[in-house]
């Protein structure tokens, strides 16, 4: 099966290609226009102008083959790619030949340009595809020196720019041949050495970073099975707990009851950062989000109604501001509810009384927009970046409630990045804390 960061690759490869040739299209262009008409040089600019538009021609052909290729989605892509790159380096070294040779033929110094070819081979093909290249190259420099040489083809001289005629000595023309040849062999030998020891390393990183996320997923199922184990114990033990608490076992004293009410507490906190961590790791390991276009305002209101007790209990003002035009929104619905409460809840919590929490909702063009805004106790600046960390906790929060998980904005980031979507903070410490995040409109 055909690695599909090696695929994008080569197409990058393949389009940065393209992107150079509409370069070179624009440096032929406007270099004849300037040697002809302002520095009155005498080039052939019929043919160059020609060289150009054929130039064109080639990139939009290799433009649409490429994309054609890509949309047929055969199981052959790497090849089908690489072919297109060989033939297009091919044919660009056809077309710089009869530039060179409409521009002073091999004393001119357009000559030089066979070398940039030679490194841009060098970079995107294999070690022999690199060297059959720059052989073709050198058998194109040569027929065209000899058919100038013997007088089958003329020779274009660059009046006013060059000393004409050069190529009329035998031995000027061997020379500048051995010369150009050698400098590409050496250049394509140089280049070649380089990209090797740079695709090697690439591929020991990929090959670690493979090693690296199966081992984070060992791990993950690892904390998966023992969270889902020590959930189920907890569970148990918080129940019989519960029995005493009700006093359903019987009448306990002072000291009794405040033993078991302590311990049903942390049972209860503890319970509750197994089942966060559960959740976060359950969302590592799977991919699984029942995905629909679903009414995002009317998320919203379920999740204001469910934490609006909590609100009332503290004296918080909870309002919720929805432009008219936020509605259908792209995703899973329970998740998206489930991360706006706890968003919610977080905000409730670090909210001092008669504070207000509110949520708004807006139309940011691709995406929506949901702000939850709080006049809260905020975060403190240095800390801004860390509060998405797994386990994180801001300074000032572990002061407000010792007990938290750290887990609450690391799920909601989860959640919101598995959407597509961006997640961020901005506070000031004392001040309050706006949570922001996006959510596509719809996929088509």
């Amino acid at each position: 099966m055909e690695s599909t960061p090696q695929i994008a690759r080569l197409v990058k490869r393949a389009y940065w290609l393209i992107k150079l040739r509409w370069i070179a299209i624009i440096g032929v262009g406007a270099a004849t226009f300037f040697a002809h008409s302002i520095m009155g040089v005498s080039v052939q600019d019929v043919p160059l102008y020609c060289i150009a538009a054929a130039l064109i021609f080639h990139n939009v052909l290799s433009l649409l083959l490429l994309k054609k290729i890509l949309r047929a989605s055969t199981t052959n892509v790497i090849a089908s790619i690489k072919r297109i790159i060989n033939l297009q380096i091919s044919i660009d070294l056809v077309i710089l030949t009869i530039l060179l040779h409409f521009s002073g033929g091999i004393e001119s110094p357009i000559v030089i340009y066979f070398v940039f070819h030679m490194i841009i081979a060098s970079i995107l093909l294999s070690v022999w595809e690199s060297y059959l290249q720059a052989t073709f190259a050198v058998a194109l420099i040569s027929l065209l020196a000899v058919l100038e040489h013997k007088g089958v083809i003329p020779h274009y001289c660059l009046q006013g720019f060059l000393t004409c005629n050069m190529q009329d000595g035998a031995f000027y023309v061997l020379g500048t041949v051995f010369i150009l040849s050698s400098t590409l062999y050496l250049v394509v030998y140089m280049t070649s050495s380089i990209s090797t020891q740079l695709r090697k390393q690439e591929e020991a990183y990929r090959q670690a970073n493979l090693q690296l996320q199966q081992k984070d997923r060992i791990k993950d199922e690892y904390v998966l099975r023992l969270t889902h184990d020590i959930k189920a114990h907890l569970a148990a033990i918080q129940s019989c707990l519960g029995v005493l608490v009700n006093k359903l076992a019987g009448p306990l004293n002072d000291q009794q009851t405040d033993f078991v009410d302590r311990a049903y507490n942390r049972t209860k906190k503890l319970t509750t950062f197994v089942r966060a961590l559960l959740r976060l790791t359950q969302m590592r390991l799977s991919d699984k989000f029942e995905m629909g276009i679903f009414s995002l305002s009317n998320t919203i209101s379920s999740a204001i109604d469910t934490v609006r007790a909590k609100a009332k209990d503290k004296m918080l003002t909870l309002t919720a501001d929805v432009e008219p035009s936020v509605d259908k929104a792209f995703g899973d619905q329970f998740s998206i509810e489930e991360t706006i409460t706890n968003l919610l809840l977080n905000s409730i919590k670090y909210t001092p009384a008669k504070g207000t929490v509110q949520v708004n909702a807006k139309d940011n063009g691709d995406a929506l927009l949901v702000e939850i805004v709080d006049t809260g106790i905020g975060i403190p600046t240095n800390e801004i970046d860390k509060v998405f960390d797994e386990f994180y906790r801001a300074s000032n929060a572990r002061k407000v409630e010792r007990d938290g998980t750290g887990l609450g904005l690391s799920i909601a980031k989860q959640t919101i990045q598995r959407h597509g979507g961006n997640i961020w903070a901005e506070s000031q410490e004392g001040a309050g804390t706006k949570i922001s995040f996006t959510l596509p409109k719809r996929q088509d």
